[in-house]
């Protein structure tokens, strides 16, 4: 007979976690990879899974153990399936877009007026002043990404408060634009997956206050650590291998259920601050530990940055997104003062995964903030969704006016059908580009929620590089003399375009380029030098882009995805 394994704050045995979501995956119809599987130290374990036919479809997962590792991954991997966070920054085509429910089937659509008032029913007076305290955020801003339907207006999904039990409807586009990942789980019952998606809430909002603010957290005394022997050897391995290890309470004087062990690297002085979350002292130590070497091999925890000094620095939005995305951003040196800002607290909350849920509850409460609750159970796994304005944040709510990315929308259309743009049609694309006043690096693709395949324009085009080639199209010299200057400064471009723009640049520098042929040929080659005066002539446009339309036709990644997101739609 199997012996089966359980471990603290689970519901289920490993064991049967793992065939429990192994098959739901198989009858769902996703073909399940592992991969890169690591165990660096004793009892850290990380792998990475993802879907085969699909492969932009993966998750990580992490644990003491080889299978506490697997289940974690899949519970992941399941979560961002029940809470479609796969689909989360992708179009999904007009076809979706206009069918009846284009997320879920309860959620609702809320129709706007031309003057910007968001519709009263959506969330409530307070949460409309939470995220619009101006009024400054026009309602046709929160229609959201993936369907980009404006005519039928805001979709939202109903959440409910646990305060009170009402149920208000929180729009899809904010939730996209400001919470991302943050909140979500999936799990053996309910209680489990809403523990450890408050417990994530609690490590960020933590993690990036102790950032920020350059916080000191107290030592954590070796007689704690000698409670929990798998931990503590897995630290002794990580100081065999040359590293510095600070193990530190992050619950700021017993407020918050959360952990940090941090790296530092002698090799390079880089700096490594890891966080874990849970009720429960130990629990929350071993995430720390485990995220910390998630994906990471012994030889890989070099590059990281120094303890910075700048405070402003780095308590700047995008340092802050940079530690949310894989923790590699940069540390105040504060933080490794001698001297704590808190005195250590020997925390813990022990209990049932019901009670360790009520326990969390009563925290965030007792701080006058609410908890919504959005559930997901119709895949076969629980999966939920937790929002607590104020707390749960990872983007600015200023993000909604500035940089909501609902402005793919706006373009989208155009860009999609790029090939087939008429000179106005062009030059109307450039002079909307223009007003929108976007970052000239910014991926294309990713601006309009396209899955771009490997080899392709579609992959590395920048949006500079597009207004470029619209002024080729439309034959704007000033703009085109503009675009390639801003070309010759961004590196990250595919050498022969490059060449093909600086061959651009000199031939509109030249009087008459017939007097000087036989040398363009011979530093740009015969056959840019052709493209060249070709699409400056209009005679090409675009690098003879494929124009993938409404439906992205030829797009095989994105089709894939669109294929997987239909698999649910079956379920």
């Amino acid at each position: 007979m199997q012996t089966e394994s359980f471990i603290p704050g689970k519901d289920a045995s490993l064991e049967s976690s793992i065939q429990s979501m192994q098959s739901r995956l198989a009858a769902l119809g996703f073909h399940i990879e592992e991969r890169s599987w690591l165990n660096p130290i004793v009892s850290v374990w990380s792998v990475h899974i993802r879907d085969r036919d699909c492969p932009i479809l993966f998750t990580n997962g992490k644990g003491a153990s080889q299978k506490a590792a697997l289940a974690s991954a899949l519970g992941e991997f399941f979560e961002r399936l029940g809470c479609h966070y796969f689909w989360t920054h992708y179009y999904l085509g007009e076809t979706i877009a206009r069918r009846e429910y284009v997320h879920y089937p309860q959620e609702k659509w809320f129709p706007f007026n031309a003057d910007g008032h968001w519709p009263e029913d959506l969330l409530d007076a307070g949460l409309q002043a939470f995220y619009n305290p101006e009024a400054t955020v026009h309602a046709r801003a929160l229609v959201e990404h993936n369907s980009g339907n404006a005519e039928r207006g805001i979709c939202a999904l109903p959440y409910q408060r646990q305060r009170d039990g009402a149920t208000l409807w929180f729009p899809v586009n904010i939730i996209g634009n400001l919470y991302v990942s943050n909140g979500m789980s999936a799990g053996n019952s309910p209680a489990e997956a809403r523990v450890q998606a408050l417990s994530e809430i609690f490590e960020r909002h933590v993690k990036f206050r102790i950032i920020a603010e350059g916080l000191c957290l107290p030592d954590v005394p070796e007689a704690v650590i000698a409670r929990y022997p798998k931990i503590e050897a897995g630290i002794r391995d990580l100081r065999a291998a040359g590293f510095g290890i600070l193990v530190k309470d992050a619950s700021l004087g017993g407020q918050y259920p959360v952990m940090n062990v941090t790296l530092l690297n002698p090799r390079d002085q880089g700096c490594f601050a890891s966080f874990g979350a849970h009720p429960r002292f130990e629990i929350a130590l071993e995430r720390a530990l485990t995220e910390l070497l998630q994906g990471r091999a012994l030889d890989a925890l070099d590059d990281f940055p120094e303890p910075g000094f700048d405070l402003e620095e780095i308590a700047d939005p995008q340092n802050l997104e940079i530690h949310f995305v894989d923790s590699s951003g940069i540390i105040s040196w504060e933080f490794l003062r001698a001297t704590p800002d808190h005195d250590f607290a020997d925390w813990s909350f022990n209990g049932t995964t019901e009670q360790e849920y009520a326990w969390l509850c009563e925290r965030i409460h007792a701080q006058e903030r609410d908890i919504y609750i959005a559930d997901f159970p119709d895949l076969g796994v629980y999966a939920c969704r937790i929002i607590v304005p104020g707390m749960s944040e990872i983007y600015p709510a200023d993000d909604l006016e500035w940089n909501n990315n609902s402005v793919g929308n706006l373009l989208r259309h155009a860009i999609l059908n790029l090939a087939q743009l008429d000179e106005v049609a062009c030059s109307e694309l450039l002079d909307q580009l223009d007003e929108l006043a976007l970052d000239d690096q910014r991926p294309v693709a990713a601006l309009i929620g396209l899955v771009a395949d490997a080899g392709t324009l579609w992959k590395d085009l920048r949006l500079g590089e597009l207004k470029t080639l619209l002024a080729l199209a439309i034959g704007d010299s000033e703009a085109i003399r503009a675009g390639c200057h801003w070309v010759r400064h961004f590196e990250q471009l595919d050498p022969a375009r490059r060449r093909v723009y600086r061959c651009i640049e000199a031939l509109l520098s030249m009087d008459d380029a017939v007097f000087y042929s036989d040398s363009l040929q011979t530093l740009y080659g015969a056959d840019t030098l052709q493209q060249a005066q070709a699409m400056l002539r209009g005679e090409q446009r675009f690098f003879d882009l494929q124009a993938p339309g409404a439906e992205l036709a030829g797009c095989d990644m994105h089709q894939r995805l669109l294929a997987a997101y239909r698999k649910l739609n079956r379920a």
